[in-house]
């Protein structure tokens, strides 16, 4: 999908995150009313920005709620323009989930809303930074803590490819927005998003809190999935055209390593296609990851031209019939696979 280069995804700022802190703690306790049920057939009515939000109230509000999503399949959300008509159907929701600066349209849509409940997802997680050192910007390498190489690369990226973000917006001292990647941080916001259904319609709290622990069960063993599974690996290192999986790549001890962070369609300048050939021959790597609703032809590029072998690794913004999966838990099972291959899982 060709992008503005502009519109390349965007990173949480630090300080708005914790600005947005107090925010949504106010907005998870807010009611509307003794228990808002809007909609005609008496369901809750729940807006989500995108879908890793629509699969969370899908799950556990289940039968008690009609949820509808901002980002339909198949659109890039960070490039997603919103119109009057769901600006205004915006406000006639009961609950409203987003996640705060991932999204600057609909962080205004929701903001002019009038919506009580609204929770913004960016509160109830931590999106700490990955590899956002001086300079480094999206090429950076995402460490899991402790690891004795996190500073190694910091103000490396020097030459030709330094000035390759300018124009771009990543937040300053940017944090990664993909929580959802990791199955920890994602039954984080999992509670959340049940706690503020629980609030919005106490009427069915009992059914909203025991959907939610299902799900939290579920995702702590997809955890130890990845766990076992990513184990034992010959690398450590993947390349990816989006450095989305900052958070993924922390919680199992991988290095991520992005490619230029620019339109997905453009080609790496030979400056950082030399780094990443380097990195591939030091760290065995084998293949080049891209995604599902962008364009392969950097990845494919980047491959020609140092020996390598593409695949995919999902985002998880959203699911098409592209996708490897038709939902959260089956395209995460199919990352797993495709990283276990390409780092060769043992």
């Amino acid at each position: 999908m060709k992008m503005d280069v502009m519109n390349v995804r965007r990173l949480i700022p630090t300080a708005a995150l914790a600005g947005a802190v107090a925010l949504g703690a106010t907005a998870l306790t807010a009611c509307s009313g003794a228990g808002a049920t809007g909609g005609e057939d008496g369901k809750l009515g729940v807006t989500a920005s995108f879908y890793p939000l629509q699969f969370l109230a899908e799950q556990i509000g289940k039968e008690h709620v009609k949820v509808d999503a901002l980002t339909k399949p198949g659109v890039e959300p960070h490039d997603l323009e919103i119109t009057p008509k769901q600006t205004a159907q915006l406000g006639e929701a009961d609950v409203i989930l987003y996640l705060k600066s991932l999204q600057p349209a609909v962080d205004k849509a929701v903001a002019q809303s009038g919506v009580k409940n609204i929770v913004d997802a960016a509160t109830l997680t931590s999106a700490e930074a990955h590899g956002a050192g001086p300079g480094h910007g999206e090429e950076g390498h995402a460490h899991q803590e402790g690891d004795e190489h996190t500073g190694e690369h910091a103000g490396e990226q020097t030459g030709e490819h330094a000035g390759e973000h300018e124009g771009h917006d990543h937040g300053g001292n940017g944090t990664d927005p993909h929580v959802w990647l990791d199955p920890v941080k994602y039954a984080e916001i999992a509670k959340g998003v049940g706690s503020a259904l629980e609030k919005a319609d106490p009427g069915h709290a009992a059914d909203y809190r025991k959907n939610t622990d299902e799900l939290v069960g579920k995702l702590a063993a997809l955890d130890t999935e990845f766990k076992d599974g990513l184990k034992n690996t010959a690398s450590r290192t993947f390349i990816t055209t989006h450095s989305a999986f900052g958070h993924l790549a922390g919680r199992y001890g991988l290095d991520q390593e992005g490619i230029a962070g620019v339109d997905p369609e453009s080609e790496p300048s030979p400056a950082r296609m030399k780094d990443l050939q380097a990195v591939a021959k030091k760290d065995n790597v084998t293949t080049v990851f891209f995604e599902t609703l962008a364009s392969d032809k950097t990845a494919k590029t980047l491959a020609t031209d140092t020996g390598l072998k593409t695949d995919v690794l999902d985002p998880l913004e959203g699911i098409t019939d592209k996708s490897q999966g038709t939902d959260y838990f089956e395209v995460m099972r199919s990352n797993l696979k495709n990283l276990q291959k390409a780092l060769g899982a043992k």
